[in-house]
């Protein structure tokens, strides 16, 4: 017999259409690129995404062991943590900042 706790606390596969974003960002953004699983709370996980041209990307999932699976998953897509070489290795152009500063942190 199954433990209900055991059903509910099964972490989701990564989905086709989370592999093939994972996907098209490395032949995007060139290889080997990095995963920064990120948990987010109630909505599951951010893996963040760095390009070996420095290119930032995310995918959000259900859950950290998603996002985990997910990296395992995506040949040349490396687990990586927020070490400095992570770090080091993204590039921040005007147009990212201007974007991530939102409408209050944009000038007319």
């Amino acid at each position: 017999m199954l433990d209900v706790a055991e059903e509910t606390e099964k972490t989701p596969d990564p989905t086709a259409k989370q592999l093939a974003a994972a996907r098209k960002f490395v032949a995007e953004h060139g290889k080997p690129s990095k995963g920064v699983v990120e948990n987010i709370g109630r909505a599951g996980a951010r893996v963040v995404l760095v390009g070996a041209d420095g290119a930032l990307g995310d995918i959000v999932v259900p859950a950290t062991g998603t996002g985990e699976a997910l990296v395992e998953a995506v040949e040349d897509l490396e687990p990586a943590e927020w070490d400095a070489a992570t770090v080091n290795a993204v590039k921040i152009g005007p147009a990212h900042r201007h974007r991530m500063a939102g409408p209050a942190g944009r000038r007319s």
